[in-house]
């Protein structure tokens, strides 16, 4: 076939790691096991990232060009589809990034960067007694205002705090229209958390914890929170920021034995992601990169310059066989955003594809079967 490619070395599939061979155009044609096959490379389905904020110097409430320039960042890493992420900012600035996002897949995504289905609103239907790092803009999700930012059809998914007035039926609104529903920045007790996610559940839609343990409080044996809400319900699935700064190994470990097959890693990222230690800002607030560490001048931390190949190489450190890791960053966020045209490395599915070393760094990436360029500048 007329452009056609093809790959060898060890494939990873949800049964094992075994030799083989892909071959592809913009979909994989064909996924091989071949017992003669050598080398040193590992073939993965490309990674889904569904909570990033930046990179490259880009961020997506910067417009298109934000949007550009951290689509590029990421797949240079191995993320070959992710949702362009929303800070709380002032309506009209929530507004007019979500137009950005849609100017940039009208006009047929970014070249040399990864896919963009959508974007992922984090914020400003969030506890003002649970901000993290976002900024001091939190709004109520009234009925006009999800209708407004649903209008441009480009909304993915949304973090909502399910304590805040109208928070039940905004969830609900929208699950029907197809996003998925991140319980996260929220003060709600476990029981609030539970009833809005049998909700939504119950209407059909697909749910979220907005990165686990973070900007949710802790769980304690007789107040589980939303974190013990999250974690018990058998359909939530769950974003991790593995970045060795947000959460502990042990929690990291804790999320895999009660939930197999629903932890998912993210980046949440922000426009310093690739640049190095130094000076930034996410939402118009300083930012400080130490040691691969953001934080606000208090000491907060602000997302991460987190990569998803770092990501991968950290579950793998601690201990998930690759396998595992990999569907934590393919197929399980991909399943989280009902994409079922990626994520896995199966024939008729999009040529999405991150090629790694024996020490998983990134040698090759495809996306829809393009190669892309890898690395750091």
């Amino acid at each position: 076939m007329a452009g056609e490619r093809s790959l060898r070395g060890h494939l990873v599939l949800p049964g094992g790691v075994v030799p083989g061979e892909v071959r592809f155009g913009s979909h994989l044609e064909a996924v091989t096991p071949l017992p003669g096959v050598s080398g040193e490379l590992y073939i993965l389905p490309g990674f889904v990232d569904t909570h990033v904020h930046g990179g490259g110097g880009g961020d997506t409430m910067d417009g298109p060009g934000g949007v550009a320039a951290l689509a590029r960042l990421h797949a240079r890493h191995g993320t070959t589809t992710l949702l362009p992420t929303t800070v709380t900012n002032p309506w009209e600035a929530v507004l007019a990034a979500l137009r950005g996002v849609r100017e940039v897949m009208d006009a047929g995504g970014v070249r040399g960067g990864a896919d963009i289905p959508g974007a992922h609103l984090e914020g400003p239907f969030i506890s003002p007694g649970r901000l993290g790092a976002q900024p001091p803009h939190p709004l109520l999700p009234t009925p006009a205002r999800v209708a407004e930012v649903l209008s441009p059809g480009v909304v993915r998914a949304v973090t909502l705090a399910p304590e805040l007035e109208g928070a039940a039926g905004a969830a609900l609104a929208f699950a029907r229209a197809g996003v998925r529903v991140g319980i996260g920045h929220t003060r709600a007790d476990a029981e609030t958390v539970t009833a809005l996610l049998k909700a939504v559940h119950a209407a059909g839609g697909r749910t979220a914890a907005t990165h686990l343990y973070n900007a949710m409080g802790g769980l304690e044996g007789r107040v589980p929170g939303p974190a013990g809400a999250l974690l018990t319900d058998p359909h939530a699935f769950l974003e991790v920021i593995l970045d060795g700064h947000h959460v502990h190994p042990t929690s990291f470990h804790l999320a895999c034995r009660a939930a197999p097959g629903r932890v998912m890693l993210v980046s949440d990222a922000v426009r310093a992601a690739g640049l190095g230690d130094g000076e930034s800002d996410l939402g118009g607030q300083r930012v400080t990169v130490r040691g691969g560490r953001a934080t606000l001048p208090d000491g907060t931390l602000a997302g991460s310059v987190l990569t998803l190949d770092r990501a991968l190489r950290q579950a793998v450190g601690a201990g998930v066989p690759l396998p595992g890791a990999s569907a934590m960053l393919s197929a399980v966020p991909a399943a989280s955003l009902g994409l079922t045209d990626r994520g896995r490395l199966r024939p008729g599915l999009r040529s999405d594809l991150v090629v790694l070393d024996r020490d998983l760094q990134v040698r090759q990436v495809y996306v829809a079967g393009q190669p892309m360029r890898v690395g750091e500048d």
